[in-house]
């Protein structure tokens, strides 16, 4: 069980996968409140190698894990880090986070989401999902076994982040670089994973109360009613370049 979570962890923190898709889902209401969950699916691996990743063993995770009770839980714990990752799990609190890994049925699944009162609280669900999505393997791993403990997973700050507002019809999703040398870093190790990256897609699909009439975005594809949108790139497209994803809408008075 130690490897497999641990094999778990590294694919979901590093991004190092072969034939998996990520998708935000967000459903807007006029008063700005709304829903939205990050999705990734890795079934396409379990397919090909889940075998391997199992060693050949029945296994089957389906939990469910509701942070702001895992913050309870931790509380003390969590006291004891430095402020800014403190601040890092706080932004988890309002999320719940479904696994799903499955050897028979051959799926591999996670689904981060939650309710909010105004997008401003959606602050870099990107970078979020990383680390729940560590602390939730983390959490499948053996008390006794090292990286057991979930906080260990929470480490320093990411190259960018995404930040999301929505304010007089026109909603925006803006990328911004924190760190120039960190990110290009990532991108060099990415080098060597190109052809295993080459099928892997990133998606956006939003839903707005009102018509769209405006996007930044000439690759996206409108729904019949003309509130929603998809827009997909290739997930290594979006590695070297994660200003790709940003858009603007301006929606119908």
């Amino acid at each position: 069980m130690k490897k497999f979570s641990l094999w778990i962890q590294t694919c979901i923190v590093a991004m190092l996968l072969v034939g998996c898709q990520f998708s935000e889902d967000l459903h807007l209401n006029e008063d700005g409140s709304g829903k939205i969950s990050f999705n990734f699916d890795g079934s396409e691996i379990m397919q090909i190698g889940g075998d391997k990743i199992t060693e050949g063993k029945k296994e089957v995770i389906d939990s469910l894990l509701v942070f702001k009770d895992f913050l309870e839980e931790k509380k003390d714990s969590i006291a004891q880090l430095p402020i800014e990752e403190q601040e890092k799990l706080k932004k988890l609190e309002n999320f719940s986070m479904h696994m799903l890994m499955n050897s028979e049925s051959k799926e591999m699944k996670f689904n981060l989401y939650s309710d909010f009162s105004s997008v401003d609280e959606l602050d870099d669900l990107f970078n979020n999902f990383k680390t729940a999505s560590a602390i939730g393997n983390n959490k499948t791993s053996d008390a006794d076994t090292p990286g057991g403990d979930p906080l260990s997973a929470v480490e320093g700050e990411e190259p960018t982040r995404v930040v999301y507002s929505y304010e007089k019809n026109k909603f925006k999703r803006v990328t911004e670089i924190l760190d120039k040398d960190k990110l290009k870093m990532s991108m060099d190790s990415l080098e060597q994973m190109k052809m295993f990256l080459a099928s892997s897609k990133y998606k956006i699909n939003y839903h707005f109360p009102k018509k769209i009439k405006k996007i930044s975005s000439e690759k996206a594809m409108f729904s019949q009613d003309g509130k929603s949108f998809t827009l997909e790139v290739d997930f290594l497209e979006y590695m070297e370049n994660p200003k790709i994803l940003d858009v603007e809408v301006e929606l119908e008075k």
